[in-house]
Order: structure tokens, then sequence, then C-alpha cells
């Protein structure tokens, strides 16, 4: 089976590095097959055999811990999750100069349309949907101070996500499916 881990806050504004080469290792030490990087944020393609996706984040989590002394959070999703997400992302959302359209891949705990309920959400600003595994949000850049995500910083749910933009996440279901 082919899936996504995704880290949460390594290679952000100079904390918790680090090199992707050396995180391909420790996967690859851990057991996972057909280990491939993608950008410096911590998107890790694999393969591995039919094991729970629990699982293999506690066995992810616990080989970061012990390379690099890290307890960093991982989030994994299969190849059947991801086109899930990305078939909901309507084919206009990018990320570009007009606008800025997120993916924010939820912790199991939280994975809920129920979510939605304590987000501040601006009507005819924000873009909001919920899809199991994540929440898609996407802003016109021209209402980016009015957007009720400024206030999803700091918030409780705020530590229980890991967000990619709509490029990369895009481009991570590409990968995967090579």
């Amino acid at each position: 089976m082919v899936y996504i881990a995704l880290l949460r806050g390594i290679n952000v504004g100079g904390k918790n590095k680090i090199d992707m080469k050396l995180l391909k290792q420790t996967f690859e030490k851990a057991g996972m097959n057909d280990v491939v990087t993608y950008i410096n944020t911590g998107n890790i393609i694999f393969s591995y055999k039919d094991i729970s996706k629990t699982e293999l984040s506690r066995i992810l989590e616990e080989a970061i811990h012990n390379d690099f002394e890290l307890q960093i959070k991982v989030v994994v999703r299969s190849i059947d999750d991801i086109r899930g997400i990305i078939n909901a992302i309507p084919a206009t959302w990018k990320n570009d100069k007009d606008m800025t359209s997120d993916v924010m891949f939820l912790w199991d705990e939280i994975d809920d349309e129920s979510v939605l309920e304590n987000l501040v959400i601006k009507p005819n600003i924000d873009s909001v949907t919920y899809v199991p595994g994540a929440i898609l949000w996407s802003i016109d850049k021209k209402n980016i101070t009015k957007s009720g995500r400024s206030k999803l910083i700091g918030s409780k749910i705020y530590k229980q996500v890991t967000i990619r933009n709509v490029n990369t996440a895009r481009k991570i279901y590409e990968l995967m499916q090579t």
C-alpha cells in the first residue's frame, strides 16, 4: 500500500531542522519501502504492508525521535485517503498571487465534520469544506485580512492539523501515483 507521512512543524522558522536525505534513511531503517521525500516541509511518500495508519504513525514518530531526538507528530494517509481529498478540491482552487488555498490535514482525534463548528468562517470571504481527513480552505487574497482563518492560529484545532497548500497536495498525490 502507498502512503504519505505528513510531518508537522519541521524546517519551519529554523526550528526542528531535519535533512530530508537523513529522514529518508530513517524511514528506510524503520522498514518503509520506496521512500521519496517531497520538498523540505516533511512530505514522505512510501510503501508498506497493510497495517493501521495509527500503527504506522507510532512507528515513524518513534524512529524520528530515536534518530533526531525530536517529538514530531506524523499524520499518515493512504493513497485512497489522498485521492478522496484531492477529488474534493474544486478545480479552480490554487495557491498563487490571487488566491490562497490550503489542505489542513486533521489528526484522527478531530477528524469529523463537527470540527467546522469550532472554526471562525466568514461567509462570502472564506470557502471552507470538510472532507474525511481534512479541512479545505480557500480565500481570495484581497480578503485575507477579513478571513476567519487568522483566528485558527494558536487555537486547539491549529495544534491538531498540518497544513499544505493545494499545489503541494496535488503534487503529493501525483507522486503517490507513480
